[in-house]
């Protein structure tokens, strides 16, 4: 019985150590994608990336910049989201493989409606028809995008035309796109529109009522059926035969943090099993790997182990030193895998403080860094008061004065006039004394009287 006994508790340990392995080391996701990101939203801390940083071709996902100037115009009051706009023509006239939200020419829709269709179904046709209402024409649209680009930090960006259909000089990278997309969802009609899976478009002079539904798998199953994600609440799909399938994601977990993802140049396969869309299959897996693997922690702050410093104190007589600890906390969104024993605390203090010391004041600083990369800086001030010796201060300012040829010439100076003076009253006072009283004695009557009156 014992035997058997042994031999479960062995395997239960064995499966324990299988459970906490995946924890213990953190292995790359390594997405089947060209480029990929994924940030903590809330936090603006970039959790993964693999080619992020590489320029690319963003398809669709351009009608992410599209909107943001669209909306920065009705912010700015040049237009309202209610302005009905007709299409023209020529903004309809569209290549044989566009993706179109069925808009005709000479059909009234408002600015809202043709947001809708922009972002949801990825209609060109929209994007061509709101860079008209816009700014008159599509180039001094798209020199709005590129602004708006520039702007928002977006250094590896640069845009051709408001919809994304390929051009060698239409290009972004993944970062940038991320850059883009929270900033988008900033704005509460985009943050609305991007997680809709589908809307109604009430009918226009042309056309009864339709619904239009979303290209993102991840939020409707109208174009891709089993790549629902319940977390989900956006953002854009894009896709041309030079850029692959793209996807710009953002989702929110049970405890609301929020983490986009973006993924570049992914290729469709095709099996027994039908279509596979890699485009939503990454971005989901990387979402979930990157909610279960990491965390927000607490790097640093005064409670932190080690990271108390004496600092010698001068001129008192309370202590040979005074306690330095940090002020305020360095939190970051961490790993699993994060081992703070790993981690490297570099100290700038002073040799050595003079008092008098309050409370709080800052002594120097702290910087916390682990694999590589700084987190932050924080002050180290002191934990209590010292008070100043006025007896060990007095001292120190002879000694500091002393210190000075000038001080030191005075002073000699001075010895050397008060060794004069008292020479001169020791020796030279006593003779011209004597002398004046021999002189007053009569020593001047030489040859007997001088008298001329009568006898």
């Amino acid at each position: 019985m014992k035997k058997y006994r042994f031999l479960s508790l062995l395997l239960t340990g064995l499966m324990a150590l299988t459970l906490i392995a995946p924890a213990l080391a953190l292995e790359d996701p390594q997405p089947q994608a060209k480029a990929a990101i994924v940030v903590d939203g809330d936090n603006r801390e970039v959790l993964y990336e693999f080619n992020a940083y590489q320029r690319m071709y963003p398809a669709s996902i351009t009608k992410i910049m599209t909107s943001m100037v669209v909306l920065d115009a009705v912010a700015a009051g040049e237009l309202s989201l209610d302005t009905q706009v007709t299409a023209s023509a020529q903004a309809v006239d569209l290549p044989w493989n566009s993706s179109t939200a069925g808009i005709l020419a000479g059909e009234t829709l408002s600015i809202l409606d043709l947001l809708y269709c922009d972002l949801l179904p990825s209609g060109n046709e929209a994007c061509n028809i709101l860079s008209e209402a816009v700014a008159g024409t599509s180039a001094e649209f798209v020199a709005r995008m590129n602004a708006k680009a520039q702007e928002l930090g977006m250094k590896d960006t640069h845009f051709m035309n408001p919809h994304g259909l390929h051009d060698p000089e239409h290009y972004t990278t993944a970062y940038d796109i991320y850059l883009m997309a929270s900033a988008a969802m900033e704005n509460e009609t985009f943050r609305t529109i991007v997680r809709t899976p589908s809307y109604t478009l009430p009918a226009t002079n042309l056309q009864p009522e339709r619904t239009i539904y979303s290209s993102n798998g991840l939020l409707s199953s109208f174009y891709a059926i089993g790549y629902n994600y319940g977390k989900a609440i956006g953002i854009k799909t894009g896709n041309t035969g030079e850029a692959g399938r793209c996807l710009a994601s953002a989702a929110v977990d049970e405890l609301g943090r929020t983490f986009y993802c973006v993924v570049l140049g992914t290729e469709d396969t095709v099996d027994e099993n039908g279509r596979h869309y890699w485009s939503f299959i990454e971005s989901k897996r990387l979402l979930e790997w990157a909610f279960q693997n990491f965390h927000r922690v607490t790097l640093l702050d005064q409670n932190t182990d080690n990271v108390t410093r004496e600092v010698p104190v001068t001129l008192s007589d309370e202590g040979d030193y005074v306690l330095a600890q940090p002020v305020g906390e360095i939190q970051a969104t961490m790993p699993s895998d994060y081992d703070p024993k790993l981690a490297e605390l570099t100290f700038d203090l002073p040799d050595s403080v003079e008092a008098p010391i309050a409370k709080g004041q800052k002594l120097g600083t702290v910087t916390f860094q682990y694999d590589g990369t700084v987190y932050g800086t924080l002050d180290m001030a002191a934990s209590y008061d010292v008070e100043r010796s006025d007896f060990l201060y007095t001292i120190q300012q002879i000694q500091f004065y002393w210190s000075k040829w000038w001080v030191k010439a005075a002073v000699i100076g001075g010895v050397i006039l008060i060794l004069l003076l008292i020479l001169y009253i020791a020796l030279v006072r006593p003779k011209q004394r004597r002398a004046r009283r021999y002189s007053y004695s009569g020593g001047g009557r030489r040859g007997g009287s001088q008298y001329r009156g009568r006898r």
